[in-house]
């Protein structure tokens, strides 16, 4: 059934838990080739573009919550993808030399995703689309 063929069409939860279901498959699905989920891959780029960030700027970048951020860290770190160094309350995320090696397959899965939706919107659309929904999510921030 498609989404707009639902009872729930008109309402806003719905509708954007149903978008968002189905940009993380396609998300997935790009990130697959790295054995990454797409935020552990978002994460891993940030902290590859930004080393020695620390978990409060990841939390804020990602927009995620401090202890969503140390889990994705932990496993990352599992991995030997990052790691992280702390000077009294400090704590300092930095990519491994192996983290570092995997950043132009990153940006490929990146790009493959861009494809992947651009595709089946349309590059204009999905450029708007993305520009709205940030907006929206400014609105409603509290």
């Amino acid at each position: 059934m498609k989404t707009s063929d639902s009872k729930y069409y008109q309402c806003l939860y719905f509708t954007a838990n149903a978008l968002a279901r189905k940009i993380e498959k396609l998300a997935q699905e790009s990130w697959r080739k790295v054995d990454l989920s797409p935020s552990h891959a978002y994460l891993l780029m940030l902290v590859i573009e930004e080393p020695g960030i620390q978990p409060t700027a990841l939390a804020e970048h990602l927009q995620l919550q401090p202890s969503t951020i140390t889990r994705l860290v932990e496993k990352l770190e599992e991995k030997k993808l990052l790691i992280r160094t702390t000077e009294g309350k400090i704590t300092n995320v930095y990519p491994t030399p192996k983290g570092k090696e995997l950043s132009p397959r990153l940006r490929e899965c990146v790009n493959e995703f861009y494809s992947s939706y651009s595709s089946i919107l349309g590059k204009e659309e999905s450029a708007k689309l993305v520009q709205s929904i940030g907006k929206f999510a400014d609105k409603l921030s509290f």
